[in-house]
């Protein structure tokens, strides 16, 4: 990694905790940033609460996070939502992100969107054959996130991405994705920080979503061991991340010489 780096993109869930556990060393990285001065944004796929909630749960864990430093892919999609012609949408997400799409008209029959986020065990026949008969008479797709699988304390948990793929397969159609990977994402976030994408690092536990993402949209990524990270997964990806650390802990070393 021959660069300068001067802000850096940290994924949340995986990288800063999991489940309801801070990961050692996420406090003295964060802090270190703020010492030295190197601004930060937080990215996340979670579909299942507001920003703000996301924030309340942060700061209830200890961390110094306001809304406004977050990213995630229920806020990205509703400001999607807001850039089309007062559409008409089936959500399927949680009753918990509900409120960020309260200002448009809800439409279960002919929507103009069926918007997919985690909606866990609601998945079922009747409702994937629902949303097809829907997108063959006109509603587009819109997926918050392709994730794979996420890590839970259980172990990792199958998301939404083959949902969606399934979705595509049987309707034709292309899902217009929201969250990480899309370069869209990721470029709002670095201006964000005001700065090039060529001087931004994303730390992320995800080997696709967060650092082949991170690739595609000219920033370095380094992969944590922590999380979803699994080592046979990144053996078989093409992806190549320009670092791989134990946990966010080591994250100041690599920062201090590429300053």
């Amino acid at each position: 990694m021959r660069r300068k780096i001067k802000g850096v993109l940290f994924d949340l869930d995986g990288v800063l905790y999991v489940g309801d556990k801070i990961v050692p060393g996420t406090h003295a990285t964060l802090d270190y940033c703020r010492d030295n001065h190197i601004p930060f944004r937080f990215i996340t796929n979670t579909s299942t609460r507001t920003v703000g909630d996301i924030a309340d749960k942060l700061q209830r864990m200890g961390l110094e996070i306001m809304p406004d430093d977050i990213f995630s892919a229920v806020s990205a999609s509703r400001d999607f939502l807001r850039q089309q012609d007062n559409p008409s949408v089936h959500l399927l997400i949680r009753d918990s992100a509900q409120s960020d799409f309260d200002e448009f008209v809800q439409d279960t029959q002919n929507p103009d969107f069926v918007i997919v986020g985690d909606i866990g065990a609601a998945w079922n026949y009747k409702l994937l054959n629902r949303v097809f008969r829907e997108l063959m008479e006109g509603a587009e797709l819109l997926a918050m996130h392709m994730n794979k699988y996420w890590q839970t304390e259980q172990g990792l948990q199958m998301d939404i991405g083959a949902f969606v793929v399934g979705l595509e397969f049987v309707s034709g159609k292309q899902a217009k994705v929201i969250g990480k990977p899309s370069q869209t994402f990721f470029k709002l976030a670095v201006e964000s920080l005001d700065l090039s994408a060529e001087e931004v690092l994303v730390i992320g536990d995800d080997i696709e979503n967060d650092i082949g993402g991170g690739h595609a949209s000219g920033l370095a990524g380094v992969l944590v061991k922590t999380g979803k990270y699994r080592e046979d997964i990144v053996k078989a990806s093409d992806v190549i991340p320009d670092a791989i650390i134990d946990s966010i802990a080591d994250l100041p070393e690599i920062l201090e010489s590429h300053r």
